[in-house]
């Protein structure tokens, strides 16, 4: 199967520090590829690096066949990502806030009422839509970002924690978006500390602690492998 994401020997170093020491993994198209590991274990600076947001100290990293050091450009035409920290203007209405973003993905103004019209959809804030982003809660906030992060039908959508300090209801909310948005042929890699959830959204996953990725391959396979329950106890296999 074709690769949306290779990668080979990536390291990233912060001074004396070596956050992702020589990681290598591959992504399919249209699947859902997961990160999964503690707080401080790489994932976000991969997931950066992957966005172009941070340079690679070593090894290569390539985006539907773009080299993201020599085409960073090409590569940020394919993706979309959602930090675990993003934040939306809080004095504009959630409206305001998609139309605003989607004039950076439209090229006309038809095509801009397409996108929008979407990240309405996907937002599911029915009536509170046009207040303003101030009013919202935590949950409804999330789903106005990830609206805003696929609204534009991304090659590649990167969410690092997506679901981070929500209820449950939202957190079935956004999982079933995001499964929903791959099976149109969107290809999505996350992070996430949540073990279980990871286990039950993604078609693979890496285990990654220290900089290191341990395991990689579905959940039910490692789960057969550790003869484990579910992944948690896979990864406490893993970390002996």
């Amino acid at each position: 199967m074709d690769k949306a994401i290779e990668i080979e020997n990536l390291t990233k170093n912060y001074g004396k520090v070596r956050a992702i020491r020589g990681i290598s993994f591959g992504v399919d198209k249209g699947e859902i590829f997961g990160l999964i590991g503690p707080n401080g274990a790489g994932k976000t600076t991969a997931l950066r690096i992957i966005s172009t947001l941070l340079q690679v100290t070593s090894g290569s990293v390539k985006v539907f066949g773009y080299d993201l050091t020599k085409q960073p450009d090409k590569v940020r035409e394919c993706i979309s990502y959602l930090p675990e920290e993003a934040g939306a203007y809080k004095n504009l209405s959630g409206q305001d806030y998609l139309e605003f973003m989607a004039e950076f993905y439209s090229q006309n103004n038809q095509q801009k009422k397409s996108v929008v019209k979407r990240g309405v959809e996907m937002a599911q804030l029915s009536g509170r839509i046009k207040d303003k982003v101030s009013t919202y809660s935590k949950g409804m906030t999330r789903k106005l970002l990830l609206a805003r992060a696929l609204m534009a039908n991304p090659k590649l959508a990167i969410l690092d924690e997506p679901t981070s300090g929500l209820d449950v209801i939202n957190c079935q909310a956004i999982r079933r978006l995001i499964k929903s948005f791959a099976k149109n042929g969107t290809t999505v890699l996350l992070s996430s500390h949540n073990m279980l959830e990871v286990e039950f959204l993604c078609d693979r996953i890496a285990l990654i602690d220290e900089g290191v990725i341990l395991e990689t391959g579905s959940p039910q396979k490692l789960k057969d492998k550790y003869q484990a329950q579910n992944i948690e106890e896979v990864f406490m296999e893993v970390v002996k």
